[in-house]
């Protein structure tokens, strides 16, 4: 998925987005209630696109800050899983992590995202005997992609 793909996808929701500044420990948030995303102006292209589309997975999951940690953990983890797929392509992955070994820092920068977007693209490969899955889940046939590794 393109970044203009994102951009649709916020349209479509009717979110808007702004960029202000914000606080040095935030580079971007989404509020709910306003159907915004606010990002830090004058961020570096990877560390935007990463951003924009981990903010856009929490709209359109119509997340809101809780007052319990342990969920707000885990739309932080499925809003950067969620961004990955869609800025991560699986034959791109494969070239990268073939270049780079396991070196997440070198994957990010060789497929234009950051670090966490890799890594959660990490988090969501499993691998069973020569099969790789993206995304795998309880069933036959319930995978995003597979994959035969030799």
């Amino acid at each position: 998925m393109s970044d203009e793909h994102i951009r649709q996808t916020l349209r479509d929701l009717g979110v808007s987005v702004r960029y202000v500044p914000l606080d040095d420990d935030r580079d971007g948030e989404y509020l709910h209630h306003r159907r915004l995303i606010r990002l830090q102006p004058g961020m570096p292209r990877r560390l935007h696109r990463s951003v924009l589309a981990h903010e856009c997975a929490h709209a359109v999951f119509g997340d809101a800050p809780s007052a319990f940690g342990p969920a707000n953990a885990k739309m932080e983890r499925r809003a950067d899983e969620w961004a990955a797929l869609r800025l991560i392509d699986i034959d791109a992955y494969k070239l990268a992590e073939s270049i780079h070994a396991a070196h997440p820092h070198a994957i990010a920068l060789e497929l234009d995202v950051t670090v966490d977007i890799v890594e959660a693209f990490q988090r969501i490969l499993s691998r069973f005997g020569d099969t790789v899955y993206v995304q795998a889940r309880m069933g036959a046939g319930m995978w995003h992609h597979r994959e035969t590794v030799h």
